[in-house]
């Protein structure tokens, strides 16, 4: 039993010498590709951000289009009865001078 603890100790030694020793080489190698993974990722977040406001632009450009053409619709509707109800009457609208 004490020959299993004392492998135990010695091998938890190691490990802890081994993991002293490699640990800067380990921060300087990976230190580079998380800065390049953060600046990756900030990157695809500006982009994803450009892509839904573009997004959004056209949706509002596309609601704003429907809306002027159920207005410019209805205008001419109402337009086109005005007109009938003259037609009807006999009376046509004059335009008025300000003379």
């Amino acid at each position: 039993m004490l020959e299993r603890n004392t492998e135990k100790l010695i091998v938890g030694a190691a490990l802890a010498f081994a993991a002293s020793t490699l640990w800067p080489i380990v921060k300087n190698t990976l230190k580079p590709l998380a800065e390049t993974g953060m600046q990756g990722a900030a990157g695809l977040t500006d982009r994803i951000q450009y892509a839904l406001q573009v997004v959004r632009d056209e949706i509002e450009d596309i609601v704003a289009e429907a809306q002027f053409e159920r207005m410019r619709k209805q205008l001419d509707r109402d337009i086109a009865a005005e007109f009938a109800s003259f037609e009807e009457t006999g009376d046509l609208p004059h335009a008025e001078s300000n003379d």
